[in-house]
């Protein structure tokens, strides 16, 4: 497999150029902290990296925007808008290297989420090189922009299948300078959903809303930010009044936040990515404990994780039991042996196939980016 690891947009472009008209299929590669992720892709060619993509073009503190190219770690994102009272409220667990571009390729995030939205929706703009070697862009860097088609939406998520994502706008918020944390704790799957559905009715405006299961306990975690988050914190316990659960209020709290982005992900074993309902937390949580797993997931939302450990036989069943026990709920499988991957349906039954290999077959007609990482050659 030949490297490429082009220093400009311009040599991203020729080198994509060349495997298109080669009919070389190619791999983009940021940190490659998700790149066991989608089904094991073989008969790759070229891994075009974006090692040599890593400049902070601009930081328009005033605007609240940064331009940044793919390469960029996003560690070092935080850290240079840290430095103005700014943050990316982009908080997936980062293992070290992980970089903006393959956060955004993925659609990977954290607890943030639960305030701030989805990956898509912190993206102003974006310039990506198509397989043809086209450089396109979208979008700008003011946070009111309706100009064009949104390719920032669309190759949030695209996991690399449609181009590379070459250089990133982003809409940054102000780190609020305090936080404190509601932990609600119950051994009630019942009496967790009900605690959740509670405090996410309240006009609080968590920062975070959570909740964890395992091994027979659980935990609704709400963080609170600003100058004066106490009061909401406050608010939030007499919410739960008259619900089954513990509660504490702490203000040392990122060492919980910080589980809760761990839980997402596993290394040795599975992790399970299970879109739900809210009002379906206690099932959820309830189907994953009884094949032997941990559970995340972001409250309001109706999304959870789900971890587990084991030989790889024993990992498909526990892949297959929680799909059964969650139905009709899609279960994706994100991190897993590759082994596991290729005995298990990653995706599960997903009902867009269609209209994806319809964008496909328009951005990538010759099917040369990531393939087979979807079903189908997709």
């Amino acid at each position: 497999m030949k490297t490429e690891s082009p220093s400009t947009i311009a040599a991203a472009a020729d080198a994509l150029r060349s495997s298109n008209e080669s009919g070389a299929n190619v791999r983009f590669f940021g940190g490659g902290t998700k790149s066991s992720w989608g089904n094991p892709v073989d008969g790759i060619d070229v891994e075009l990296t974006t090692g040599g993509l890593t400049r902070i073009v601009e930081h328009n503190a005033g605007d609240l925007t940064a331009v940044v190219e793919a390469g960029l770690p996003l560690a070092d994102l935080h850290a240079e808008v840290g430095e103005k009272g700014q943050m990316l409220a982009l908080d997936p667990l980062d293992p070290g290297g992980a970089t903006v571009g393959g956060t955004v390729a993925t659609g990977d995030s954290g607890p943030l989420r639960h305030r701030y939205g989805p990956v898509r929706d912190l993206v102003l703009g974006v310039t990506v090189v198509l397989p043809d070697g086209t450089v396109a862009k979208s979008g700008g860097k003011v946070i009111k922009n309706v100009a064009g088609y949104d390719l920032g939406k669309l190759f949030a998520s695209s996991m690399g299948t449609l181009g590379l994502i070459a250089r990133i706008a982003v809409r940054l918020h102000p780190k609020p300078p305090r936080t404190v944390t509601l932990v609600a704790s119950t051994a009630s799957p019942d009496a967790l959903q009900a605690a959740a559905i509670a405090v996410s009715a309240l006009p609080l405006e968590a920062e975070s809303l959570d909740v964890s299961w395992s091994a027979g306990v659980g935990a609704l975690l709400a963080r609170f930010a600003g100058a004066a988050p106490d009061g909401r914190a406050a608010a939030a316990r007499e919410g739960l009044a008259g619900i089954d659960v513990d509660v504490e209020i702490t203000d040392d709290d990122t060492a919980l936040w910080l589980e809760q982005a761990r839980a997402q992900r596993s290394e040795a074993g599975a992790a399970l990515k299970i879109s739900g309902l809210p009002t379906e937390t206690a099932k959820i949580v309830s189907a994953v404990e009884s094949a032997g797993g941990r559970a995340v997931g972001r409250a309001a939302l109706g999304l959870f994780w789900a971890t587990m450990e084991g030989a790889p036989g024993d990992l498909v069943a526990q892949i297959e039991e929680v799909r059964s026990g969650v139905k009709p709920w899609p279960v994706t499988v994100t991190d897993a042996p590759d082994d596991v991957r290729r005995k298990v349906d990653v995706w599960g039954e997903p009902n867009a196939w269609t209209l994806m290999h319809r964008m496909k077959q328009r951005f990538d007609p010759n099917g040369i980016c990531n393939p087979g990482i979807y079903v189908g050659g997709l």
